[in-house]
C-alpha cells in the first residue's frame, strides 16, 4: 500500500502568501482613496467685469459728396455761345465759366446811355432857363407864374436824369448777366448745356462742388436713428475698395424726411481732414457706435450653458471656487457678449477653460484678460 507524500514546507508558504496578498490589496485600496480625496485645482483665465457704455456697432455704405454743391445758371434766357470748363476742371472764385449772346443787352445798354446824355442836356438847358427867369423876376420883367413854370421844368428834367440813370444801371446789370461767373473756388462735377443751345433763365449750365469740405452721405433706417443716433456723433469712414484710406467725421445733418424709394433717412457726416485719395463720388463705408445705457461686456469664450440658458462661471474671491450663474444676453457680437442682467461690476468671470469646470471647483488664476 502506497501513501501520498506530504510537503509541509509548501503548505506553509501558501498559507503565508494569502495574508500578504490581502494586506497588499488593502494598502493599494487605501492609497487610491487618498488620491481621489485630494481636490483638483484647475488653472483658468478670468476677467473682472465692469459696466460701461456699450452701443450697437452699425456699418453702412454711402458715397462721398462735396459739402456744398452749386448749380451755376444764367439769370436770363439766351443762346449759349461759350462754355470754358468741363467736368473735372477746377474753378477759381470770380472766374467766367460760360457766356450768352449779349447783342440785345448791349443794344439796351447803349440806348440807355444815349437817353442819359439827352436827359443831362435837358437839365442843363432847364437850369439856364431857370436862372435867366429868376434874374428877370428880380427886375420884375416877368411874372412869378412864368418863373414857377421854368422851375417845374427844371425839376422834371432832373427827375428824368435819375430815371434814365436807373435804366442804364439795369441795362448794365442785364449785360453783366450774360457772363456766368463762379462765386467760389471748386471743381466742376456736372454739365447741363452745350454751346449753341438756347437756354432758359435758371437752367443748370454747370454744377460746381466747393472745396470747403467733404461729406460722407449715408441712408440710415429710422429704427437706427431712434436707437440713439445723434448730431456731432463720431463716425469712422473708409473707402469701400481700400480700407487703408480712411478718415473720421461727425454727423452734421440728419434728414427728418425719409427717401420715397428706400425709406431711409439721409445722414451727412462731415469729414475731418480727409486724405487726398478720397475722391468725390467714391463709395465709402461708415462705422458708428450707437449710444446706450451702461452694460457689461464679456468675451465670447466666457459663455457656457445652464439648463439650455446662457451662463458664466463666477469666481468667489473668498475661497477661489467657481459657481455657474445664469445671465441675460442683450445681443451677441463677433468677439463679445453684451449682458443686461446676472452680473455686477467687480465680479470675476472665467474666460478660458469653462468646459472643464464643475460646480464648486477650486481654481487658480493665470492672469486677467482685459
Amino acid at each position: 500500500m502506497k501513501t501520498k507524500p506530504i510537503y509541509p514546507s509548501c503548505i506553509g508558504i501558501r498559507c503565508l502568501a494569502i495574508p500578504v496578498a490581502l494586506a497588499s490589496l488593502l494598502l493599494l485600496g487605501a492609497c487610491d482613496k487618498k488620491v481621489e480625496s485630494e481636490p483638483v485645482v484647475r488653472a483658468v483665465r478670468s476677467v473682472v467685469v465692469e459696466k460701461r457704455e456699450v452701443g450697437d456697432p452699425i456699418v453702412v455704405t454711402g458715397e462721398l459728396r462735396a459739402r456744398d454743391e452749386i448749380n451755376l445758371a444764367f439769370r436770363l434766357s439766351g443762346q449759349l455761345i461759350q462754355r470754358t470748363l468741363d467736368v473735372g476742371d477746377k474753378v477759381k472764385a470770380g472766374q467766367t465759366v460760360a457766356r450768352l449772346d449779349d447783342q440785345i443787352e448791349r443794344n439796351a445798354r447803349n440806348a440807355a446811355q444815349a437817353d442819359l446824355v439827352a436827359a443831362q442836356a435837358a437839365v442843363e438847358q432847364s437850369e439856364a432857363h431857370e436862372k435867366r427867369l429868376q434874374g428877370l423876376l428880380n427886375e420884375k420883367a416877368v411874372s412869378r407864374n412864368d418863373y414857377e413854370v421854368a422851375l417845374r421844368q427844371l425839376k422834371t428834367a432832373r427827375a428824368q436824369v435819375n430815371a434814365v440813370q436807373a435804366k442804364l444801371k439795369s441795362a448794365e446789370e442785364q449785360l453783366g448777366y450774360t457772363d456766368l461767373k463762379a462765386e467760389a473756388a471748386g471743381v466742376i462735377t456736372k454739365k447741363g448745356a452745350e454751346p449753341g443751345e438756347v437756354v432758359q433763365a435758371g437752367k443748370m449750365i454747370l454744377t460746381m462742388a466747393r472745396q470747403s469740405g467733404r461729406d460722407a452721405v449715408f441712408g440710415i433706417p429710422a429704427q437706427v436713428i431712434r436707437d440713439g443716433l445723434s448730431l456731432r456723433q463720431e463716425v469712422e469712414v473708409w473707402l469701400a475698395d481700400n480700407h487703408a484710406i480712411k478718415a473720421t467725421g461727425k454727423i452734421r445733418e440728419i434728414s427728418p424726411q425719409a427717401d420715397q424709394i428706400t425709406r431711409n433717412h439721409e445722414v451727412k457726416v462731415e469729414l475731418i481732414d480727409p486724405p487726398s485719395g478720397m475722391f468725390l463720388g467714391a463709395t465709402v463705408v461708415g462705422r458708428l457706435q450707437l449710444q446706450a445705457e451702461p452694460r457689461i461686456e464679456i468675451p465670447s469664450p466666457a459663455l457656457t450653458m445652464l439648463e439650455s440658458k446662457p451662463a458664466v462661471w463666477v469666481v468667489d474671491a473668498k475661497d477661489m471656487r467657481v459657481h455657474r450663474r445664469e445671465i441675460t444676453v442683450a445681443h451677441y457680437t463677433p468677439d463679445s457678449v453684451i449682458v443686461t442682467d446676472g452680473l455686477q461690476s467687480g465680479e470675476r468671470v472665467v474666460t478660458a477653460g469653462v468646459q472643464e469646470l464643475h460646480e464648486g471647483q477650486t481654481v487658480k488664476l493665470l492672469g486677467d484678460v482685459l
